[in-house]
């Protein structure tokens, strides 16, 4: 049996053959610039934010298109006849990428330096595409004040249905900032069995009022509809329906959970050069502004917060008041213990109410 990168290695020399004879073509001809993100990113949002100006101003051809995103897709993909000159990826894939020599080291001082971004937005192979928040949110016009995920939990105080996302990644740190844990201790506390058992007593308690959503857009689905008066959510649904004007959503920014998105260049692109213009573009505080303004992502660009309209700013996840009490989502911790977790969430999903 011929190996998988042998084959994919005779795939690409006859490829390249191929172009020589068409024309001389070589592999960084052969194919337009192409951005991948994995499924769930708005790849239509940023070709307009970022690719769609960044081939008018280059005269080139640029292509987005989605990948699966996890590190065996990367392994699968990169080496000398990559189908992909940048790819978006999480925390996890980006470490591993780079520590494999998946991903390339970046040269900072080629894409615009890294003090064009908060230190937690910068690595050696991959720099800040931007940042997405799940918030608390609730009906302004049904709900007065700004709930705490402590009230989210008091049936008794705010009677009504409760929204959380049927899965365990989430739900369970807000099950334990609920029971009093403090933000910097969660994770830590979710590496015990006392912690893990905890979390699902919390869980226990609020059972019975829980109308659980899977996609984004069902949680503030649930809410307009009045099925719910509180849900965990992202921020950006929240900001789309809001500025849609048919809703009076709240946001509580306080003990939210942050993730961020990098760019990265995969090795054994064609097209590196192309790419650094491509990151020094995407770090441009207007273009990281437009963004924001189709997805409500938070940009991570010094000065992209000043190029949104101040009526908006608050609904900006990197927003440094936004930020000041929220938690980082720990992509590391669920990739150790995902699994392990996701069962026992379906297990406790499937016993009988107590």
């Amino acid at each position: 049996m011929i190996p998988p990168e042998m084959r994919r290695f005779a795939r690409g020399i006859g490829i390249f053959f191929a172009a020589v004879l068409l024309g001389g073509a070589t592999p960084a001809d052969a194919r337009d610039f192409t951005l991948a993100a994995p499924p769930g990113t708005p790849i239509e949002a940023l070709k307009k934010a970022y690719l769609d100006p960044f081939a008018a101003a280059d005269g080139i051809g640029a292509t987005g298109l989605s990948w699966d995103g996890d590190y065996a897709d990367l392994v699968r993909n990169a080496g000398m006849f990559t189908p992909w000159d940048v790819v978006l990826v999480t925390a996890p894939v980006l470490a591993e990428g780079c520590a494999r020599g998946m991903l390339q080291k970046l040269d900072w001082n080629a894409i615009g330096g890294r003090e064009r971004y908060p230190p937690f937005a910068t690595s050696d192979c991959g720099v800040g595409a931007f940042m997405t928040s799940v918030v608390l949110s609730w009906d302004n016009d049904k709900l007065q004040g700004t709930p705490s995920w402590a009230d989210f939990w008091d049936v008794a105080k705010y009677p009504g249905k409760r929204g959380l996302r049927r899965d365990a990644r989430m739900t369970l740190e807000f099950a334990l900032l609920a029971d009093g844990v403090a933000a910097g201790d969660v994770y830590a506390m979710l590496r015990t069995e006392d912690g893990i058992k905890r979390a699902f007593r919390k869980l226990d308690q609020l059972r019975p009022y829980i109308v659980w959503w899977e996609r984004p857009e069902e949680a503030t689905r649930i809410l307009g509809e009045g099925k719910v008066l509180m849900t965990m959510a992202p921020s950006a649904e929240v900001a789309a329906a809001d500025r849609e004007g048919a809703h009076h959503f709240g946001m509580q920014w306080s003990e939210s959970l942050y993730r961020v998105k990098s760019f990265a260049i995969v090795t054994g692109s064609p097209n590196t050069a192309l790419a650094q213009k491509f990151l020094t573009l995407a770090g441009d505080p207007a273009a990281e502004a437009r963004l924001f303004t189709d997805t409500a992502y938070g940009p991570l660009a010094k000065g992209a917060l000043e190029q949104i309209p101040p009526e908006r700013r608050g609904q900006v996840p990197s927003n440094p008041g936004n930020l000041k009490t929220a938690l980082a989502f720990d992509e590391n911790f669920w990739e150790q213990n995902g699994n392990l977790l996701a069962s026992r969430f379906e297990a406790w999903l499937a016993q009988p109410p107590h």
